[in-house]
């Protein structure tokens, strides 16, 4: 889930139907785009779901510099396509949020006017070839921890959507994890920056759930209309735990000096990342905030005269059909 700061909505609605809702989601029932439910939960539906798009797309700006200058041919097609799968991910998920009554177009204006967040991650650089690596290992490993979950969230085309996703995801991963396995056993320079990136992209990628359970205030009621799965810190924990013996198998280190295994959890003490970074970052002060956002503004003002053109031709259908009429 990219959507790293989400705020349920205090409830306005009848008692008696709010408890036929929450029946309804403990049964797991899938709750679909015509049925009854309450306002907080379409609105925070409707932020998820919107951040977790413009996660998607905006997530292709730091690899998609790198079509160009990937080391192979091989390399460059794969890339293509993975960025070319983030697109896809960012069209399901905004049709499954306009199934909640809010347009594609709102939901791009309230990322434009900052209004609306994409996950913190896409705010860092991708200096070279191996940060390519570790975006497709870390963060979509990140992103899959945090997705596998969604497949049963409550809502009907949310938790759809999030099945193609992960496949297509799980692909991104093991393209990563195949690129930084190559740095790794490559030359000298090559694993140092393998471990370079590993070094830097680490402490982001654990930002990436979203703020401590202490610090995420809203999680409960997400958790009870099963919106959210998990809470931030059990998906952290596991992807910890799944990562650290990768790393080892690569023959780089995390960068914790803190890095235990911790026998009686079953799973690794590590050290929190810099929370005041990540609210920085969530507020447009790093690396690549105004960058992102100055890519995405671009691309909205050059795409209008296709979204002109497409609105009279289907006006003129509209009419075509009327007068046939």
């Amino acid at each position: 889930m990219y959507a790293q700061m989400i705020k349920s909505e205090a409830s306005t609605d009848d008692p008696e139907q709010l408890k036929e809702f929450q029946a309804k989601i403990d049964a797991d029932i899938k709750v679909e785009p015509r049925d009854w439910m309450p306002e907080g939960y379409r609105k925070t539906l409707i932020r998820q779901i919107g951040q977790h798009a413009h996660s998607e797309i905006v997530g292709q700006l730091p690899e998609g510099n790198w079509i160009t200058r990937a080391p192979t041919l091989e390399r460059k097609m794969i890339l293509l396509a993975k960025v070319q799968d983030e697109a896809g991910h960012g069209l399901y998920l905004y049709a499954a949020a306009e199934t909640l009554g809010v347009s594609r177009d709102d939901l791009t204006e309230q990322l434009l006017s900052g209004k609306m967040k994409y996950s913190s991650i896409f705010n860092y650089p991708t200096l070279n070839w191996a940060d390519i690596g570790a975006v497709g290992w870390l963060v979509d490993g990140a992103a899959i921890m945090n997705q596998v979950p969604l497949q049963r969230t409550s809502y009907g085309p949310y938790s759809r959507a999030m099945i193609r996703i992960c496949k297509e995801e799980s692909f991104h991963q093991r393209q990563g994890y195949d690129i930084m396995m190559k740095m790794a056993q490559g030359t000298e320079a090559q694993k140092k920056m393998a471990q370079d990136a590993l070094n830097r992209l680490w402490y982001p990628s654990l930002m990436m759930f979203g703020p401590s359970d202490k610090d995420s205030v809203h999680s409960t009621q997400n958790m009870a209309w099963k919106i959210k799965m998990n809470t931030n810190d059990e998906l952290r924990q596991k992807f910890v735990d799944q990562t650290v013996p990768q790393a080892e198998y690569l023959g780089l280190t995390i960068p914790d000096e803190n890095l235990t295994w911790n026998e009686e959890k079953g799973g690794y003490d590590y050290s929190d990342p810099d929370w005041s970074e990540f609210f920085d970052v969530l507020k447009g002060n790093g690396p690549c905030n105004a960058d992102r956002m100055e890519a995405r503004n671009k691309a909205w003002d050059n795409g209008a005269w296709v979204r002109d053109g497409l609105m009279a031709h289907a006006e003129k259908k509209r009419a075509a059909k009327t007068a046939a009429e």
